[in-house]
């Protein structure tokens, strides 16, 4: 955690990665608007909340300002796709829609990383924070695997489709069992959330629909399970 407006401006100069930006609501001065203009350069943005919840958070003099710096270095997919084709591999990408629970994607990081995942793509607002209990619940491997977070899972959905991979949504709407699509090919896997689901646009745009078969009363499975059946099964049509 760092707060006070100098010393955020100088964590994000210096290059960390800021998981969570608060700001006091009607903040103003000369200084935040240098800290304004340094968060559009860098395209962070930040929540706008009571001065009640900042002092919840510290106690300390914090000038109207807390980040919370992530405990990784995020990635971009446009950077890591070409270097998998370059290195003869076939890509396999994980893209994990409205997960919000740090358990789960610390569960589904380790499974990834097991699985030989090339990265991990999560939405840069509404998904859990990568933050010391997902990296423990990884079992580290949050430190292992690319982890990609995006402004639009749609637009990257998108830039995937046109790189060659195909898109292959677990969802329960559809007829089709995980087993039909072909995995051999560069593949991205679109998880939801366990209330949600996936969002329509990116069903839509989707090659293909999956679903994991159910046989007993609950009408659903943890999404970290989930996550790694269908990844498995993936692997198994790979081959190794």
């Amino acid at each position: 955690m760092v707060f006070g407006i100098r010393a955020v401006m100088e964590a994000i100069r210096s290059g960390k990665e800021i998981e969570s930006l608060y700001i006091q609501r009607g903040l103003g001065g000369p200084l935040f608007l240098e800290l304004k203009e340094l968060l559009a350069e860098y395209r962070i943005e930040g929540q706008h909340v009571p001065v009640e919840k900042l002092n919840r958070v510290t106690p300390k003099n914090h000038q109207g300002i807390i980040a919370i710096i992530s405990p990784i270095t995020y990635q971009r997919i446009e950077d890591i796709i070409p270097m998998v084709f370059e290195k003869g591999e076939v890509p396999l990408v994980l893209i994990l829609d409205g997960i919000t629970d740090v358990r789960n994607i610390g569960a589904i990081a380790r499974t990834a990383e097991c699985a030989g995942v090339h990265a991990i793509v999560v939405p840069a607002k509404g998904s859990a924070q990568i933050n010391g209990d997902a990296i423990k619940t990884s079992a580290g491997a949050l430190y292992n695997i690319p982890v990609c977070r995006e402004n639009s899972l749609l637009q990257t959905a998108k830039f995937l489709q046109s790189s060659g991979l195909q898109l292959v949504c677990c969802t329960e709407k559809t007829n089709d069992f995980i087993y039909k699509p072909d995995y051999t090919a560069p593949t991205a896997i679109i998880m939801g959330s366990e209330d949600e689901g996936i969002g329509n646009e990116l069903i839509r745009i989707s090659d293909h629909l999956a679903k994991i078969p159910m046989f007993g009363e609950i009408e659903s499975l943890n999404v970290s399970v989930s996550t790694g059946i269908i990844l498995y099964e993936a692997i198994r049509q790979r081959g190794n």
